[in-house]
């Protein structure tokens, strides 16, 4: 299945009081990386993949986290994002965020392909298209 690098700074906005990051900052740099993936494998912006898709886009729906190592303002981090699952109209990424060789976060995402229901307006999951199925590690 398709993996993705993607390469930060840690942000002075991202720290607690103690100096080191704020536990819900991590959700958001993996929301970053999980759209860097995507990018990657479509090879398009994400607002592109968004238009082009005709999507709401990917909301995550269950995610879970394990902390191992303390991340400070100013550390240089690579989050490694790697597709675990990709239903009809689910995936899963498996996210390590390191900085250096240490093992800092360990964190794994569910995500559904969505749409506003055009009837009733609420938002309803969207099969993947096949083209990008087949660019995150799916075989036909």
């Amino acid at each position: 299945m398709f993996s993705h690098r993607h390469d930060l700074i840690v942000e002075w906005g991202d720290c607690d009081p103690a100096g080191i990051v704020f536990y819900p900052r991590f959700f958001a740099m993996f929301d970053a990386a999980t759209a860097s993936l995507l990018e990657a494998a479509s090879g398009r912006p994400r607002i592109r993949l968004i238009e082009d898709c005709r999507i709401l886009g990917w909301p995550m729906v269950d995610t879970s986290a394990q902390f191992h190592a303390p991340v400070r303002f100013d550390d240089r981090v690579s989050i490694e994002s790697r597709v675990t699952h990709v239903g009809t109209a689910s995936f899963a990424i498996a996210q390590r965020l390191t900085r250096g060789e240490t093992l800092c976060v360990e964190a794994m995402e569910m995500r559904v392909w969505s749409i506003r229901d055009e009837q009733d307006g609420h938002i309803r999951s969207q099969p993947i298209p096949a083209w990008l199925r087949a660019a995150l590690g799916v075989k036909a």
